[in-house]
Parts: C-alpha cells; sequence; structure tokens
C-alpha cells in the first residue's frame, strides 16, 4: 500500500497514477476523506480519554453531592469514550479497505497505456531464417510429441484443458532447467528455497494478488486457503510482521515452487500445447532491500533475466510494460520475451518488478536503521518459468529431422547429451 502521507501531501499524483494504471481515480478521493475521518476521530477518541483520565483523578477527592455529579459524569463520559472508540475502529478499518484497493504509484518513466503500448528497451540474438535452411519449423506440441516429452492428451482425460503431462526426456528437461536457473540464482547470491504452494488470505493479500488479480487465484473456500500463482506470495510473506537489520540487506530468495492461475478471461487463447496452463512449475528471484537500492536492484534482476536466456541461446526482447499492463503491486516492471517461430512473435517468457514499499507496508516488513525503523523494498524477477521455456527451446534449437539441439547450459544436468532425439 502507499504511504497515506504522500496520499495527503500531493493526490494529484496518485490520482494521475490510478488514470495511467485505468483504475478508479474517484478512489482517491473516497480515500481522502476516510484518511480525514480516521484522523478526527483518532483525536476526538484521545480527547475523551483524556477527559476520562483526569476526571478519574477528581473522584476519589470529592464527596457527597459532588461526588455524585462527578460519577454521573463519568458513566456519561465512558459511553462517549466507548462510542468514540468504536467509531475510530470503523473509520481504520474503512480507510483500510479503501487503501489495499489502491495500485501502487506508478514510476515516472512507465509508458502510458494498454498492452500494446510498451516501450522496446533491447533486442538480444538473432532470430533463425527456417526458409533458408531449406524446412517448415514445427510448434513445440508437435516436436514434444515426437520426441516423447509432451503429453496433453491424457491430461485432457485426467484433469481437462490446460494440463499436460511432461514424460521422458520432457520430465528430465524440466529437472535441468530446474536445476540450472537454480544454480545460476546461487552462484548469484540467491538462498533456493522450496517454498508453500498454499498460503493464508493475509499473505496473499499483501503481495496484491486478492485486487485486480483475484480472478485468477484459486481459492479452497473450505480451508480458506489459497494456492499460489507464483512463488513470489510465499516468498515476499516469508518476512512478514518482522523488522530486518539493514545491514542484513539486501536478502535475497530463489523459491521454486509448483504455480497455478485460473487464466480466467483467456478462453480460446493458446489453448494448443504448454504456453498457457493452469499448473506449472517456475523458479521465482526475490529481493529485499533499501528504498533507496530498488531501482538498481531491479536492473540487477533483469540483468540475471537476460544472463538466464542468452545461456539458452534464445532470441529475446526486453519491454518497459505499459501502465495499464502492471500488476497492481508494481511500480515498474520490465518483461523479456522470446521468439517463437511458429507463432511469429515474441512471447513473455520472464518478467522483472520493483514493488519498492508497496508490499512491504502491506505485509507489516522494516528495516532498522540505528532507532530508525521504516519499511523496506520488495522485488520479484521470473528465471524460469519451465513450461513456457520448453516451448520456445523446442521451437528455436529445432533441427530439420526433428531432433533439438540441448543448449551447453543445460547439458550437464541432461548426462552431456547434445540432442533430444524422437523416438
Amino acid at each position: 500500500m502507499i504511504d497515506l502521507r504522500l496520499l495527503r501531501e500531493d493526490p494529484d499524483r496518485i490520482r494521475a497514477s490510478q488514470r495511467a494504471r485505468g483504475e478508479d481515480v474517484a478512489l482517491v478521493d473516497a480515500l481522502l476523506s476516510a484518511d480525514e475521518w480516521r484522523r478526527s476521530s483518532g483525536v476526538r477518541f484521545d480527547e475523551l480519554r483524556s477527559e476520562q483520565k483526569a476526571l478519574g483523578k477528581l473522584i476519589p477527592r470529592a464527596s457527597g453531592d459532588e461526588k455524585q455529579e462527578l460519577l454521573a459524569k463519568a458513566g456519561e463520559l465512558a459511553a462517549a469514550v466507548k462510542a468514540a472508540d468504536a467509531e475510530r475502529d470503523e473509520a481504520d478499518e474503512e480507510t483500510r479497505k479503501l487503501l489495499l484497493r489502491l495500485g501502487n504509484l506508478v514510476h515516472e518513466d512507465v509508458p502510458v497505456g494498454g498492452e500494446e503500448d510498451f516501450a522496446l528497451l533491447e533486442t538480444h540474438g538473432t532470430i533463425r531464417d527456417f526458409a533458408a535452411e531449406g524446412f517448415e519449423p514445427k510448434d513445440h506440441l508437435e516436436l514434444g510429441e515426437a520426441l516423447g516429452a509432451i503429453d496433453v492428451e491424457r491430461a485432457a482425460k485426467v484433469s481437462g484443458s490446460r494440463f499436460y503431462y511432461l514424460t521422458g526426456v520432457g520430465a528430465l528437461l524440466e529437472l535441468a532447467l530446474v536445476n540450472a536457473a537454480v544454480a545460476q540464482a546461487t552462484e548469484a547470491g540467491f538462498i533456493p528455497m522450496l517454498t508453500p504452494s498454499l498460503v493464508r488470505p493475509r499473505a496473499m493479500e499483501g503481495t496484491g494478488f486478492l485486487g485486480q488479480a483475484a480472478e485468477n487465484v484459486y481459492h479452497l473456500e473450505g480451508d480458506d486457503y489459497y494456492l499460489v500463482g507464483t512463488s513470489e506470495v510465499p516468498l515476499a510473506a516469508y518476512h512478514m510482521d518482522e523488522i530486518v537489520e539493514a545491514d542484513r540487506l539486501p536478502l535475497r530468495y530463489a523459491g521454486f515452487s509448483p504455480c497455478y492461475r485460473r487464466e480466467a478471461g483467456t478462453y480460446g487463447k493458446d489453448t494448443r500445447g504448454i504456453f498457457r496452463v493452469h499448473q506449472f512449475d517456475k523458479v521465482e528471484m526475490f529481493s529485499y532491500v533499501t528504498p533507496e537500492d530498488a531501482e538498481a536492484e531491479h536492473q540487477r534482476l533483469l540483468d540475471w533475466e537476460k544472463q538466464w536466456l542468452t545461456g539458452l541461446g534464445l532470441p529475446f526482447r526486453v519491454i518497459d510494460v505499459a501502465t495499464g499492463d502492471l500488476g497492481a503491486s508494481a511500480s515498474r516492471k520490465f518483461d523479456c520475451e522470446a521468439w517463437i517461430p511458429t507463432q511469429g512473435k515474441y512471447r513473455e517468457l520472464t518478467s522483472a518488478s520493483n514493488c519498492n514499499e508497496f508490499q512491504a507496508r502491506r505485509l507489516s516488513i522494516r528495516m532498522r536503521e540505528g532507532k530508525r525503523v521504516r519499511p523496506l523494498a520488495t522485488l520479484n524477477g521470473t528465471l524460469c518459468a519451465v513450461p513456457r521455456t520448453i516451448v520456445a527451446l523446442l521451437e528455436n534449437h529445432q533441427q530439420p529431422d526433428g531432433s533439438v539441439r540441448v543448449p551447453e547450459v543445460l547439458r550437464p544436468y541432461l548426462g552431456g547429451r547434445e540432442l533430444l532425439e524422437p523416438k
């Protein structure tokens, strides 16, 4: 959540951010009113409570009619204090509810607009000319089935659409990707983590996934648990309600977990193969840093993602995601999109988001510098979303005979093999 002081001091800046996101601008005025009510009701409670305490000191020294009058007044004052306390709590709750609906303040350099209004920052690698090589590229599903690596038909029988089995070399390829990604992250100083897939509501709400993203979240109503769509959630909540000493920062974690997404609103999109699915595995980077270091850490996360994709030999581009396509928690987000030959376009493979203090405020995570305690900053970056990475690998490294070249970085995790060959 944002700092209420910023809201009071510069509401126009918050309005501009909401407008750029395509979100409700009127929410800012409603929040200002609620905050004023919260502060005035707090002052009213403090005044009445102070008067009550002062009266309490007079009663023991009084006698006769004076004491009776003071006792009667004390009764009236107690009722007034109770009512003021209830109003203060109500105002606090209303302010909190509205504050949780407000997205993070958008970074001033983020391009304004929707999904197609991103800014292109960089392009890496060379797109293969399959026509010049003399053959038509196959899509990942055809390649995966020929390799004995992907089975979506039986997955549909067992679980329905948008599920898959990775079989044989496909399962080995996932394990190779995960191990290579964790190895790179560990070398960069990240602590590897295996995280819970089920979290309580506060963890999901605190990371910003119960607002605009709620439609894509699986909720187990009987137990009031949420299935995470990314290990960002348990990694962000790992230090919930804690004060971290500033000299421990940065804290960096690399989480591996299964991820679950309903993919609501994507009917008819990417239904073939394993590009857009309900369950997948992912290696996620997560950083806790000082607010002053957040922008530099954002660039570092992006650099690690670029290192990963370059090592896999994938052509990709880096985009600065537009305001209307940002998640609620992100102030700024960079996506790395890999070229998918049979689609003839770039598709998102990784992303890196700077959430600055937004999640830390919601989860009550603070840092201590001497006697000063204040919110820290959090950032997250996808290193390897497994199925999409497999899609890009199979299609970009396919050979005319249907085999697939294995990038050198993965070979140690695949017994040294250089090719995946059709069965």
